[in-house]
């Protein structure tokens, strides 16, 4: 059912490894060279710590279920998800769907830690209660529970302290300081809690997304700044942990010549260096991971090669793994269990869907109405990945019911989507764009506007269906294509220019799979593959 189509030709095959790696012959550790991105997908905010010869990371994925995924490497290149940190968000109905929805809300910027034998996780949902979370797991591949619930701290970073104490940074604008209980179990009562930093005239604008070290007795605070001068890296270190606090930029870069480069942390490596990892903004793509050498420069952890506040290239480091990172997969549904590298579209109905009913298949059954792929339950996705890539689906349609719709799209809030809809006994293959318009100040949907591009009858059961993308610099474009048997392909609607909009989905764009009812439940699909390249 594989197949070639468009966008292989003109590109090598011999270009189909990730560029963060080059290869190398032997097992052991040795040297090697990167080229940026690190990640070139969806993976802001991350937080990344080193426990002996380990490290992990943890980015932020919102509304997406399971959330913040846990991801582990040997060598800071290559990347392999273990866990995420929690299965599911209840605090409102609105996680379901219900009610209204969470899109750009859920888990944000959630900072990790490894303290006294134990990884601990700290984030706090931008929407209501505005109460934060602290998990908990003994393994990072866990499973992790929640250890207790606190008020809320925006964009934070946990401190255990040397002395046993533990603190938040967090805050939009003014850096605020909060001690906490020894045991995490709440705010301690008569202990620090005030603002530290403030910003100065020259760093007004957007300064939030603390990320806290403590090095040679100093506290440091990498912090994002985005003043009329551009986004730029901060870093504030003081002697105290209550400051007085003193500024220094460390990174300002148009790397390669996308924008908005900042925000990340930095990490020292098990051989004495320090890394610094930082997202970028890359268009519809989404937030992307650089990769950069720290050189301690007068007590200052300044980016770059030569610490010169640019992010270079070319990276050499110890490659320590001949497994490349891997957050996209193929699929062909043959495990019982889920692919870990797939999430839903808020929280699942569990109900609705199974890998059993049917083995060697998906099966996505419509559990209630909705309107539009945007209050679609049991929508299954993961990301896409630069400079380009392509994913196809085989779908069986024989247990679609009268106004049901199913489909394959590059989902976003502008939505390219190949979707088939049950009319009058007949299936129909409609290609057609969705833009998603909430209620003002809330994630109430009013409205979607959807545009038709083509419609065609299929002449039976079975379709194959296949998105192209390419977030190559002033690209970021889906074309579509469709074949009823998995080797003769048919283009189908116009280039897509795609988007990220973060005042919509406030996410990268990403393949997924959809089926929902607009008349009656019960009707199902069967996934009976999902086939990834990414290509350079």
């Amino acid at each position: 059912m594989y197949k070639i189509h468009s966008l292989i030709l003109g590109l090598a095959l011999a270009a189909m490894a990730p560029a963060s790696v080059l290869s190398a012959d032997a097992a052991e550790k040795r040297d090697a060279v990167m080229t940026n991105p690190v990640i070139w997908a969806d993976a802001p905010d991350p937080d990344v710590i080193r426990v002996g010869d380990d490290y992990y990371m943890v980015t932020t994925t919102m509304h997406l279920m399971p959330g913040a995924p846990v991801m582990h490497s040997k060598d800071l290149v290559n990347w392999e998800t273990i866990s995420y940190i929690f299965d599911t968000l209840e605090d409102t109905p609105a996680y379901h769907m219900e009610g209204g929805t969470v899109y750009g809300k859920g888990q944000w910027a959630t900072s990790l830690r490894y303290h006294d034998g134990k990884f601990y996780a700290l984030f706090s949902p931008n929407d209501h209660p505005y109460k934060s979370y602290i998990y908990t797991a003994t393994d990072p591949r866990g499973p992790w529970t929640v250890h207790s619930r606190m008020r809320h701290f925006h964009d934070s970073s946990f401190l255990f302290d040397d002395d046993g104490r533990v603190y938040v940074y967090s805050g939009s604008g003014n850096i605020h300081l909060t001690e906490l209980e020894p045991d995490l179990s709440d705010v301690k009562k008569g202990g620090i809690d005030q603002d530290i930093i403030i910003p100065d005239e020259e760093s007004r604008g957007l300064h939030e997304g603390t990320r806290v070290v403590k090095h040679n007795g100093k506290y440091y605070a990498m912090v994002i700044n985005w003043p009329q001068t551009g986004r730029r890296q901060l870093c504030y270190r003081a002697d105290k942990i209550t400051g007085p606090y003193e500024k220094m930029t460390v990174l300002k870069d148009n790397f390669a010549g996308f924008p908005n480069l900042a925000q990340g942390c930095i990490v020292d490596g098990k051989d004495g260096d320090w890394w610094a990892v930082i997202f970028q903004d890359r268009g519809a793509v989404g937030r992307v991971l650089t990769l950069s050498p720290v050189k301690w420069i007068d007590g200052w952890p300044m980016v770059g090669t030569d610490g010169e506040g640019k992010v270079p290239l070319n990276v050499p480091y110890k490659k320590e793994s001949d497994i490349p990172t891997a957050l996209v997969n193929s699929d062909g549904f043959d495990s019982p269990t889920l692919g870990i590298n797939w999430q839903w579209n808020h929280c699942p109905d569990n109900s609705s869907w199974s890998l059993t009913e049917r083995p060697g298949y998906l099966r996505l059954r419509t559990s209630r109405i909705a309107g539009s792929v945007y209050d679609a339950p049991n929508t299954i996705s993961q990301r896409m990945e630069g400079p380009c890539c392509d994913a196809s689906v085989r779908l069986d349609l024989s247990g679609m019911k009268e106004g049901d719709v199913a489909g394959f799209g590059a989902f976003n809030g502008h939505s390219a989507l190949l979707s088939v809809r049950c009319e009058n006994g007949k299936k129909y293959l409609v290609r057609h764009n969705a833009v998603v318009n909430f209620q003002k100040d809330s994630k109430i949907i009013a409205s979607v506007d959807d545009e038709e591009e083509e419609r065609l009858e299929l002449p039976g059961d079975e379709v194959y269906l296949l998105i192209n993308a390419d977030f190559r610099r002033g690209r970021d474009v889906a074309s579509c294509q469709w074949s009823a048997d998995g080797k003769n392909w048919n283009n189908i609607g116009r280039d897509y220019r795609m988007r990220y909009d973060f005042t919509r989905l406030f996410m990268g764009q990403r393949y997924a799979i959809y089926n929902y009812a607009t008349r009656t439940p019960g009707g199902y699909i069967d996934v009976d593959s999902f086939d990834y390249h990414r290509y350079e």
